[in-house]
């Protein structure tokens, strides 16, 4: 059977904000497990840089590694920092924007 968690080394302790680096006016992502129901990937943004408003079809976890990421869910804006997590409803418009750098670990469940 094929493994289902990929880019990442298998029984070996790893940090995860040193698996994605941070480019000059870039989001960096590297997926970690991608299945019909369940996507995680890790994610690098540079300051100013953004992924802009969508609707997703699961609920998606934000879990911040490293510096601090503004987060829109619906009308609401949430400053969320390193250690910090927000949920992000299914069907609900959110988006967000590095303020500063930071990395963050995404998983989405899916209906």
């Amino acid at each position: 059977m094929d493994s289902l968690i990929k880019n990442i080394e298998f029984s070996k302790v790893v940090n995860l904000k040193e698996l994605v680096s941070y480019q000059e006016g870039q989001v960096i992502s590297r997926t970690i497990a991608q299945i019909p129901s369940v996507n995680v990937t890790l994610f690098s943004l540079d300051k100013g840089e953004g992924i802009s408003t969508h609707v997703t079809q699961g609920d998606a976890m934000v879990q911040i590694l490293d510096g601090e990421a503004e987060i829109t869910i619906g009308d609401n804006t949430f400053t969320v920092k390193e250690g910090e997590t927000i949920i992000m409803p299914s069907n609900v418009p959110h988006g967000l924007e590095a303020a500063q750098r930071f990395k963050m670990l995404l998983t989405v469940i899916k209906h």
